[in-house]
Order: structure tokens, then sequence, then C-alpha cells
């Protein structure tokens, strides 16, 4: 097995991550089941960081920010963090997966081109949750990034001036639709999907679709490919799609085909969903995922150019990560005695970043900012 010393080094990797930390609070049945941190970056982050892939994060938070970061965030005096509430009915999907309704409570500032350093980047990632993303601020990441990945829920958010539920708008009318020909990657749930126009978007830029448990879809100009699933036991659906995109982008900037990328993207992506909170990934699963990705290197190292093209052995590449999981997590569970798929299990295994706040944030009273995006 291939370890950490003899394993490429990407410090030389240089991205920008923008997009606000938040507190969110999970509710099942109107009872608060969690509180964790939140805010793509916070799920995106740690993904990176298992591939020693160095990045800046322009974060906004107030004083009353709860956690501890690794990239710690701008603190805003004159503001309070913002919060999502996260609404799930038990009795709303019947396949047995949450769904659920989101309100944005509270925002923090936008995040301006000010707030931006003043350097360049070999990626961005603009993943905005909350409204913080400006058009100037994208546009002003374009110009310092080589490429940039977008997470389509930064552009078409908006939130209800009564109880601050998130309600998607058109793309073509957010103000961002203009600058998609200069972005690498726009990525959309499929629910998302249909406020974009997909056919037109991808004669812009390449698109990636994600589909919850059916996997994800990647359209380009001239074609489009599906990439199958992992197979999980769904504790949260929060920060699905910001564990695939910061595995797809790890990949991808690793050197990775598209397809391999978004291989990788799916198989964060149900990481994510297994826990509560921003995904963790024990010493054991970081060291397999690297091994892995180190002979797909091999594989791929005659691609200099991006490639659309199927990547050869991909299927035994989803099997060695798929099996890299199962064997992991089955250690874990026969070690501690919890049985298989136990959401118990996952949620201890969260750091302090995933428990009960001591003061709860949604305890306290609602007050919508509409100024602050």
């Amino acid at each position: 097995m291939l370890r950490d010393s003899e394993a490429p080094q990407n410090s030389n990797l240089r991205g920008l991550i923008v997009g606000n930390y938040c507190h969110d609070v999970l509710l099942r049945d109107g009872a608060v089941i969690g509180e964790t941190i939140g805010g793509s970056a916070s799920f995106i982050s740690p993904v990176l960081d298992t591939f020693s892939i160095s990045h800046h994060l322009v974060a906004k938070v107030g004083p009353d920010f709860a956690y501890v970061t690794k990239h710690p965030p701008i603190v805003m005096p004159c503001f309070e963090t913002t919060v999502f509430h996260a609404y799930f009915d038990s009795n709303i999907d019947a396949s047995g997966d949450l769904d659920r309704v989101l309100k944005r409570v509270r925002a923090c500032d936008a995040i301006r081109v000010s707030d931006l350093p003043e350097s360049r980047f070999d990626f961005g990632m603009a993943v905005g949750v909350g409204g913080e993303i400006l058009p100037e601020t994208l546009e002003r990441m374009v110009e310092i990034c080589d490429k940039v990945f977008v997470d389509v829920q930064a552009l078409i958010r908006t939130f209800d001036a009564v109880d601050g539920t998130v309600k998607p708008i058109a793309l073509k009318e957010s103000g961002f639709f203009h600058l998609l020909p200069r972005i690498g990657f726009l990525k959309a749930s499929s629910d998302e999907a249909m406020f974009i126009d997909l056919q037109e978007v991808r004669k812009l830029c390449c698109v990636l679709v994600t589909h919850g448990k059916e996997g994800c879809r990647v359209y380009w100009k001239d074609g489009d490919m599906e990439i199958a699933p992992f197979s999980v036991s769904q504790v949260d659906p929060t920060g699905a799609g910001d564990g695939f995109l910061g595995g797809f982008v790890a990949g991808l900037v690793q050197g990775l085909a598209v397809s391999d990328a978004a291989i990788l993207g799916n198989f964060f992506g149900s990481l994510t969903v297994s826990q509560v909170g921003p995904p963790k990934l024990n010493t054991m699963l970081s060291q397999m995922v690297k091994d892995e990705i180190h002979k797909r290197r091999k594989i791929e190292r005659n691609n200099a150019m991006l490639s659309f093209e199927k990547a050869r052995e991909e299927q035994q590449f989803y099997a060695s990560l798929s099996a890299a999981k199962e064997t992991t997590m089955r250690q874990i569970q026969e070690s501690e005695g919890n049985p298989p798929n136990s959401s118990t299990k996952v949620m201890e295994q969260n750091d302090e970043n995933s428990k009960l706040l001591l003061k709860s944030v949604q305890e306290e009273s609602i007050g919508i900012d509409n100024g602050a995006s």
C-alpha cells in the first residue's frame, strides 16, 4: 500500500473556496434532532484536506459562530452567522429517503470583491448557500482563477420575505447567466436543473447534475454520460451535493478523467449523507482512497487534456472505492459493537462540529436580514 510519504504532494494546487459558514438546525416532525456547522464550504474543505490540496477559504460569520474550523472565517462584528432550519417529515418520501423544506432564518453579510485575496489560483469554487455571492464577486473569481467550479444554488436561491423558505429562480433571471461561458463546471441537483435550461447551458459550460441515490450525469456540448451511485444508508441529506462537488474537484485537479472525478464525487456524496455534518474519513479509509487515486493517475497520466471519454478500467476504480468503504465501515462497526448501517455509530464518528450546541440556535428568535445578500 502506498504510504502518505510516497504519495503525490498537492501543496502546489492552490484553490479559492468562496461561501459562508452557517449554523444548520435539523428538525424532524417538528422536533430538533441535531445541530451542526453548515454551508457548502464546511463540507468541501474536509474533502480537499483529505488530499492535502491547499486552498484559501473566504467565508463570513458573526461573533456568535459556534464552531472551531481548520480554515477560519472572517468575523463580521455587526452581523450574525447565517442560520438554516431544515425541516424533515418522516411521511413525505415513500422511498424511505428523507426529504426536506429548507428555510434561511438569518443571513450574514455578502462576500464582496474586496473580500477576495489579491492572488492567482489554480481553481476556484463558488459555493454560496444563503445568497452571499454577488455577480461581481463571481466575475472577479473568474478573473483570478484558472478554472472555476460553481454550485448553481449560489446563483438561483431566493428567500421568502416572511419565513425565509428557499425559492429558486430561473438562472437567466439571476444576474449570473452572462458569466457561464467563462466558468468550467456548473453543478446542480436534479431539482435545480429544472431552473437552468440544461440544453442551452450545456453549450456554454460543462454541467454536473446529481440525482441522489441514482448517481449523477455529466453534460457537455457534444454529449453526456451517466455515473453510477454508491450504496448508502442515508442519515441526513444535507451537504450531499457539496460532498459530491468536493470529491469531483479533488479528482479533477489531481489529473483524473472527468468520469473518474465524477465517481469520486459520488463516493464523497455517499459518505456525506451517511452522517450528520461534514464528511469525516478515518485514517484507514482516507489512505485507501489516496492509494486508488494514485493508481488511477498512473493509468491516466498520458492524458494531458481534460477528457470526457470514459476512463479505462473505470469499473475497477468504482469497485475498489466501494470495497474500501465497505471494509472500513464493517471493521469500525464490528470493533465497537454497532450493527451495520447504524446511524448512531455514524454520528458518533463526527467531531465537535456535529454535536448539539450548548446554546441552541434553534431556540433563538427568527429574524430575516434581507439586506445581507
